[in-house]
């Protein structure tokens, strides 16, 4: 057989927990969240892209899954510079998604079926057409709404050089001249990603209130949170002093950046934690904060500001145990002063999924999918990874829309290949995504990956993942917590850790994960196999084979 598992049926939506009061106990603490990128879901016009109406109706599909709560990436109004991250409109839906009473019934369908919503927020900058932005330039030089953004006059005789040396994620300089109502040529303003994003000044109190009336429209819709984009971005270090020094910056590493990672943060996320507070049903705030160590990343979760932050030292690790260990332990270890829960993640929109960027194909995604849910703390699924979808690499230049593909320098520009549309059946347009075929072409392997294909077949990543997360919602050892008890009599390779049960019961959870390619014998089984992400017999745990074993 190819995978042991004594979870318990799956089918019915999974009940949120309640304390002794009937108030949510910590949901967020051990939840599954499910990242959804609306456009490559599911289509419900049949237009070709993805749209609220077919995230509506794929909710059962995830209720079944057994995930606590859906992540909705943008899908505000926007001119889709940045696939929506480029936001005209914090209050509106894009057309190509839908209206405001989408969303309304989407988000009250999910919470019928015991489904938390949270949404996508980007404070950090806003799109080029924004109405402060147009008015900005209509207004030209000493509008008062310039100072909402980052405007400021050249360098050089003539003003012709960037006010700084600093430099766009996206490649080439951060910094886009305007012209003048006069059509002659005026200030610079600032723009980290792409120049149809320009930052906003969160030195401008103006900025700060319209993003709390923000946080308000959708708390009063009923959201239960908020995925923070470029949580780390907001404040710039006084004067925008230069960097001083050339080359490419990445989103991760261990400089220290003028523009990232700002103390002055964390006033903002104080207040924004009041307004959280203000509403029942613990309403979240979990930040995207790209940070030099796990331990800055920490200083967001301090108990007056935010819940989570997505742990990417995690998703950045190589599959060997040592590694592992280091960054597990180093992950719990920063997180247990502040008492938030550590987060694990493997696959995002942002990134080469982790059937491929891991190497070892399917059987380690599948061991690294099965580790990640045995740790403590909540995990983050990215859509498809439930399939083991690989990423689609060899994508025809001219369908590419990742706006960094477009420069001579920046990131790679491949986050496409991640975000192809996810197949639900094995024929049909767009194998099930909609009738109106997909906005990116689709492998023809599609079909064998398909929900149709592997639904109800034990051998499957999703009945996998269907398998593992009821366990995972079941199993007293499972779920919350702050630290594992690692295992040393294990053979070298073989990342080893036990959960103690939370309930005192004694039903202790063992995990073995063999990161080594070929198979590796242990000395005696640690307890009874609960579930194994590969074919699995007794005896030696094959390569790239992850087990979870009830001692």
């Amino acid at each position: 057989m190819t995978q042991h598992s004594s979870a318990p049926a799956t089918g019915t939506a999974p009940a949120i927990r309640t304390d002794a009061t009937g108030e949510p106990a910590g949901w967020w603490r051990d939840a599954v969240i499910y990242q959804v990128y609306p456009r490559s879901f599911a289509d419900g016009n049949g237009d070709g892209m993805g749209d609220l109406a077919g995230v509506r109706a794929r909710l059962p599909y995830l209720a079944d899954l057994g995930v606590d709560a859906v992540w909705l990436s943008p899908f505000y109004a926007s001119p889709q510079a940045d696939a929506g991250y480029d936001v005209a409109d914090y209050r509106a839906i894009d057309p190509m998604f839908g209206d405001l009473h989408d969303a309304d019934a989407l988000i009250r369908d999910a919470h019928e079926l015991g489904l938390r919503i949270i949404v996508d927020l980007v404070p950090n900058h806003s799109s080029d057409q924004h109405e402060w932005f147009q008015r900005a330039l209509r207004e030209g030089p000493g509008s008062p709404l310039r100072d909402r953004y980052h405007f400021r006059p050249g360098r050089g005789p003539k003003g012709e050089e960037p006010p700084n040396d600093w430099e766009s994620i996206f490649g080439g300089p951060a910094w886009t001249r305007t012209k003048n109502p006069d059509g002659t040529p005026g200030e610079w303003y600032l723009h980290l990603f792409a120049p149809e994003q320009p930052d906003f000044n969160w030195e401008n109190e103006a900025v700060r209130d319209e993003f709390r009336s923000v946080l308000r429209f959708w708390l009063d819709m009923g959201v239960d949170g908020f995925r923070i984009d470029v949580a780390h971005g907001l404040v710039k270090a006084a004067g925008l002093p230069d960097m001083g020094r050339a080359g490419q910056l990445k989103l991760l590493g261990n400089q220290v950046l003028p523009f990232f990672d700002q103390d002055g943060v964390h006033e903002i996320y104080r207040s924004w934690r009041r307004i959280l507070d203000e509403y029942p049903g613990e309403r979240i705030g979990v930040a995207e904060a790209w940070t030099p160590s796990p331990e800055r990343t920490a200083l967001y979760l301090r108990a007056d500001e935010l819940h989570q932050a997505f742990n990417f030292h995690y998703l950045n690790t190589a599959w060997n145990a040592e590694a592992l260990r280091e960054v597990i332990d180093q992950s719990l270890d920063s997180m247990r002063p502040v008492g938030a829960p550590t987060t694990w993640v493997l696959s995002n929109h942002d990134v080469v999924r982790h059937r491929t960027r891991l190497g070892g194909g399917l059987a380690r995604a599948r061991a690294a999918s099965l580790l990640m849910l045995a740790l403590p703390g909540s995990a983050y699924v990215y859509q498809g990874e439930e399939l083991g979808l690989p990423e689609v690499a060899d994508l025809p230049d001219e369908v590419r829309q990742d706006p960094s593909f477009f420069k001579d320098n920046g990131q790679d520009g491949l986050r496409d290949g991640c975000r192809v549309p996810i197949p639900w059946t094995r024929t049909g347009s767009s194998y099930g995504f909609g009738s109106g075929g997909s906005w990116l072409p689709q492998p023809e392997q599609w079909a064998e990956l398909s929900v149709e294909e592997q639904t109800g077949d034990p051998t499957s990543t999703l009945e996998l993942y269907r398998s593992a997360l009821a366990v995972r919602r079941e199993h007293p050892a499972l779920g919350a917590g702050e630290s594992v008890e690692w295992l040393e009599d294990f053979p070298a390779g073989v990342l080893a850790f036990r959960r103690r049960a939370a309930d005192g019961s004694g039903r202790d959870l063992v995990c073995t994960a063999n990161t080594t390619d070929r198979p590796v014998e242990l000395s005696a089984a640690p307890g009874r196999v609960l579930l194994a992400s590969g074919e699995y017999e007794g005896g030696a745990i094959p390569a790239d084979t992850t087990v979870w074993w009830e001692a």
